[in-house]
Order: C-alpha cells, then sequence, then structure tokens
C-alpha cells in the first residue's frame, strides 16, 4: 500500500512537472520567435519550417526600423503619455482610496459600486461618446485626447483601498492630534506604508498604455501624437512584401523597455499583491 501512494505521488510530480513546463514552453515560444526573427534575413523568415535562430545576426534590421518610421518621434509621445497618466492617476486615485477607506458619508457606497463598476465596463463600449466629446471639443490628435480619459483607475482606486484598510486608524487619529491635515496624512504617512502598492499601480497603468494600440489609432490621424505601437505597425505598410524581420525587430523595440522595467520592479509587485490578499 505504501509503495503504490508513493508511486502515485512519484507520477503526480512528474505530470505536475510537465505541464508546468509544457505551460512555460507555448508561453516563452512567441517571445524567442520574436528575438529569432528580429535578427534574421528576410530570405531566413520565409524558410519552411523556420528558422529557430539566424546563420548571423541581423543588427540592421533595427537601423532599418529607423530608416522606416520617426521612432524617436512615436518613442516621445509614448513616454509622454504614459508618464503624465501615471501622475494624474495619483492624483486620483490616492484621495478617492483614502476617502473610501478611512472616512464614513452616504454617498459612499455608491462611490464605491463605481468605482466597481468602472472596472467592469470594457473601454470598446465607451469610446464613441468620448470620441465624439473630444471631437466637438477640437482635442482629437492631441495629447489630451490620449491622457484624460485613462488618469482614473478603478482597479488601482480599489487595490489602494483594500491597503490603506489595513492601515490601523490608531496612527491616523495620533497625527490629528498634531495638527496633521488630511493632504499630510495622505502624503507624508499614507503614501510611504503602501509603496509596494502604488509602484504597482504605477507599473501596470504604463505598461497598459505604453501597449494600447486601439485608442491612440481612434484618437489620432497623423504623427504629431501618435504612439510607438501606432508606429510599429506602419512597418507593415512599408512596403508590399511584408518584412517580418524588420517588423519583428520593431516589436523588440517596443516589448524591450516593458521588460525591463517588470524585471527591475517585479519584486515590489508580487509585495503588493502578496501583502493585500489580492489574488
Amino acid at each position: 500500500m505504501y509503495s503504490q501512494n508513493k508511486t502515485l505521488d512519484k507520477v503526480k510530480t512528474f505530470a505536475d512537472a510537465f505541464f508546468k513546463i509544457l505551460l512555460i514552453l507555448i508561453i516563452a515560444f512567441p517571445f524567442f520567435w520574436m528575438i529569432s526573427t528580429a535578427f534574421q534575413t528576410l530570405k531566413e523568415t520565409m524558410r519552411v519550417p523556420l528558422t529557430l535562430w539566424p546563420e548571423k545576426l541581423q543588427w540592421g534590421n533595427f537601423a532599418e526600423v529607423f530608416k522606416t518610421i520617426p521612432v524617436d518621434t512615436y518613442l516621445k509621445n509614448s513616454l509622454i503619455v504614459c508618464t503624465s497618466v501615471v501622475l494624474l492617476q495619483y492624483l486620483i486615485i490616492v484621495p478617492c482610496a483614502y476617502s473610501l477607506a478611512k472616512y464614513d458619508y452616504k454617498a459612499k457606497p455608491l462611490v464605491f459600486g463605481l468605482v466597481l463598476l468602472g472596472q467592469m465596463i470594457p473601454m470598446q463600449l465607451t469610446f464613441l461618446p468620448v470620441y465624439f466629446m473630444f471631437n466637438k471639443a477640437g482635442l482629437i490628435n492631441s495629447y489630451a485626447s490620449l491622457i484624460l480619459p485613462f488618469i482614473s483607475n478603478p482597479f488601482g482606486i480599489f487595490m489602494l483601498r483594500q491597503y490603506f484598510m489595513q492601515v490601523p486608524s490608531e496612527i491616523i487619529e495620533a497625527a490629528r492630534l498634531d495638527n496633521a491635515s488630511d493632504l499630510k496624512i495622505m502624503f507624508k504617512i499614507m503614501m510611504p506604508m503602501v509603496k509596494s502598492a502604488l509602484v504597482t499601480i504605477g507599473l501596470l497603468s504604463f505598461i497598459s498604455n505604453w501597449n494600447n494600440y486601439f485608442w491612440a489609432l481612434i484618437m489620432t490621424n497623423n504623427d504629431l501624437v501618435r504612439t510607438l505601437p501606432i508606429g510599429i505597425t506602419l512597418l507593415k505598410d512599408s512596403e508590399t512584401l511584408a518584412r517580418w524581420n524588420v517588423i519583428m525587430a520593431g516589436n523588440l523595440l517596443l516589448v524591450l523597455p516593458m521588460l525591463g522595467l517588470y524585471i527591475v520592479a517585479s519584486k515590489k509587485i508580487r509585495n503588493a499583491f502578496v501583502y493585500s490578499g489580492i489574488k
């Protein structure tokens, strides 16, 4: 009986390890293929079966990306939009989360319900009225049209609320006895205690806006304020024949900054979700 249980445990362990490795390969292979293709010649990208590794690294593919599209303009626009969204989000979500966590008022259930509702409504359902509103205001093809719709972050409000609720009320009362204002309590006491959550929210918001292709596509009509994802898609239209090596080099340029950011802040992200109990 003991031998059978031991054998069954080994089978379960092997099956668990096998499916984990298989899942990792399924997720990692497209990323590996993108990197490999970015360094191949056009002829190698057309081979069947796929060329898993180039015969010689083609660094010229990246130079071709810069020749085909104004990468510096798209990169500047992406940095301006993403940074502005994150900073403005902090100005809104911190006071909102603080009020939901530490204040009692009649409209509190309604406000919290609207926050939860905001997480359930996809952007594709709201873009048309928002587009008409910005068009009427003459803000199409401007930074405002790419920034203002995203300065409220329902997930960020919810997450910060969970953090603020775990901060003992005695700390806030002690600060008020020292004549600390609510603004000082928020920025000098509460925010330093939830650094992991703030970093996580900022990083997720930055990545989301960095990769936002749909909104930038409908709100812009020229290169003046277009972001990098739009620029990368233009590589497909540069010639009749799709130059997959150049396209993948452009995609790699788009992905690498976000990958680097995630690697740097991954520990903060894990700590944020473990501490708040959010799965």
